[in-house]
């Protein structure tokens, strides 16, 4: 962990690296990109609430090889032209160092999901590039194996890294992942890097979704990361996490960041 220690001051928070206001942002958008008009009407309401930030799922790792697995490149492309006409923000996920390239063409930050923090070769080739890269904690991995794997993007020479903790598994079943509020603080102790929390895929249910927002805010966190649909019942993924447009338009409300 000591590269990441010694390099510190290289680092920039989420608002220096956009050139955006200084807070908590939010990051908000369907699980996955399921066509044109569905992305259309929920960056309306995200410019609506004054949201910078648009995340939507393209390629989907799943446990089940019989679920949606996403839209793939067309998806970034939707999600390319939507960014466009609003001005926003496009964060996705990619899983393949092959898909590098059409990432940093279609987003603005480059997500390595839970699944992909151990694809060593993914992690060192996007640390070749310059384009922000937000990763994702794995789902069973250690805090001190989360920022190891962080290392390996900034040992390669990228710098612009943003760390999401997202939930782990545990034997708790009242959530979907167990939310580790420590792993937020030793982050910003050992390394300064910019760190999000993920609510939807820590939570994995909504009526507590405000309460721990307010409790990792108090944390001094760079940003949230939610999931929002305009019609949650019938997403073609994590139906049940997802926020409709109407309980986001109070959820932005009550935070006031």
């Amino acid at each position: 962990m000591e590269k990441l220690l010694v390099e510190s001051q290289k680092f920039k928070s989420l608002a220096e690296m956009f050139g955006i206001e200084q807070g908590v942002s939010l990051i908000a958008g369907p699980c996955s990109i399921e066509n044109y008009n569905q992305l259309d009407l929920i960056a309306q309401n995200l410019v609506d609430n004054k949201v910078r930030f648009i995340r939507g799922g393209a390629y989907k790792p799943r446990t089940s090889p019989y679920d949606f697995q996403g839209l793939g490149l067309d998806g970034l492309k939707i999600l390319d032209d939507i960014r466009k006409k609003y001005n926003l923000l496009a964060v996705s996920e990619i899983m393949d160092p092959r898909d590098i390239e059409i990432g940093i063409k279609y987003t603005d930050i480059i997500q390595i999901g839970s699944r992909n923090m151990c694809n060593y070769s993914l992690l060192k080739e996007v640390g070749k590039i310059k384009h922000p890269i937000l990763l994702k904690r794995g789902m069973m991995s250690t805090v001190e194996e989360f920022i190891l794997a962080a290392e390996y993007i900034v040992c390669n020479g990228n710098t612009n890294l943003i760390l999401c903790e997202r939930g782990i598994r545990t034997f708790d079943l009242n959530t979907r992942n167990t939310l580790d509020i420590s792993c937020l603080a030793i982050i910003k102790n050992q390394t300064k890097l910019p760190v999000i929390v993920d609510l939807s895929h820590s939570l994995g249910r909504k009526d507590i979704m405000l309460s721990v927002a307010k409790a990792v805010i108090a944390m001094e966190i760079d940003a949230i990361m939610i999931e929002i649909h305009n019609d949650p019942n019938n997403a073609l993924s994590d139906q049940k996490q997802q926020l409709s447009l109407a309980e986001f338009n109070c959820f932005c409300e009550s935070i006031s960041v």
